[in-house]
Formats: structure tokens, sequence, C-alpha cells
């Protein structure tokens, strides 16, 4: 029985028609229209391997015959899965129907007939997301009306600290977004 595999530049070995709907082809899901940059990769895994010695811990903790102990462990673990899985969530998402910005803990989507204007600016951001600001580039939506929303992307955060350049293409793809299915002022 042959496995289909893909190969580097994704075409599959397996001999497909071709008439399969892809998944980046369905514009009413959200999606991330860039890869997650690597300090958040890292961050994550870091996170997810601390995780798995919390798991073996509380393995160990329920053999020795504590099981108050090894649910204390088992939530801990779950927490720290949780919270590994929530940063590699948190980003910039977009669909059909508009813009979502997915922070660590809240979560807010727009509509795309809310959003007037997206436009690059320099100013300071954060730099990895804490409190110390750097000069740098930020991706900022205007709402309708002049109502300022907050910014979706800079050039420091987990996804493109040191990559100007796919922090330069993942707003040209929500730029793109934007214009497809933003209304025309009228």
């Amino acid at each position: 029985m042959p496995l289909p595999f893909l190969t580097a530049d994704g075409v599959s070995d397996a001999g497909d028609d071709g008439d399969e709907a892809l998944a980046h082809d369905d514009h009413d899901r959200w999606r991330r229209p860039y890869r997650p940059g690597p300090w958040r990769v890292a961050g994550a895994a870091l996170l997810l391997l601390l995780s798995a010695f919390m798991l073996l811990a509380t393995m160990i903790v329920a053999f020795a015959g504590a099981l108050a102990g090894a649910t204390v462990c088992l939530a801990a673990a779950l927490a720290v899965v949780g919270t590994a899985v929530q940063l590699l969530r948190a980003g910039v998402w977009v669909s059909r129907t508009g813009l979502r910005r997915v922070g660590f803990f809240r979560t807010r989507s727009i509509a795309w007939s809310e959003i007037d204007e997206l436009r690059t600016v320099q100013q300071p951001v954060r730099w990895l997301g804490l409190p110390r600001t750097v000069q740098g580039q930020a991706l900022m939506a205007a709402g309708r009306g002049g109502a300022e929303l907050p910014v979706l992307l800079t050039d420091h955060n987990a996804d493109f600290l040191s990559r100007a350049e796919a922090f330069d293409r993942a707003a040209d793809q929500v730029g793109a977004w934007a214009d497809e299915y933003r209304p025309l002022p009228a």
C-alpha cells in the first residue's frame, strides 16, 4: 500500500487529480496570513518540554500513591500545555468576515466593514510584548469615524523580531485581505 507524502515543494507523490479543494481556498475559515515566528515557536517548544517533565512527575507521584499530589501536578502540566497552545495561537487572523486579533488573554474580532484603513507607521513598539519599547514599525487599523483600533502587528513581536521582510510580507497579506473584502466607502 503506497503512502502519499508531500515533497518539499508541496506536491504530493500520490498522483492527485488536483480537483480537491485546498484548505487555504476556504476564505470563510479563520487563518493566520503568516507563519509563526521563531521566538514564538521556541517559547512554545520550551513550555511543552517543561510540561513533558511535569507529566512525568505526575506519573511518578501517582505511582507513589499520592493521588492528591498527582492531581495537582496534572493540573499544573495541563495549564502549561494550555499556555503553550495559546502562545502559538496569538497573532492576527483573517477571514472573509473580518480581522481577528488573538492575544494571550483577549481576542477581538473586527468586521471588514468597521475598518476604514490599514497603514504601517513608525512608532515606539513593545519588544517581544514586554514593557520595554523600541523604535519600530506597526501595522495599525483605523476604524470607521476615525476610531483607533489596537496595534495589529509590530516588527519587534515574537513573530517578526529580526525578520523585517517577513513583517512587510505579513502586512501586505493583511492589506490584500482588507482590499478584497472591505466594502468600498460610499
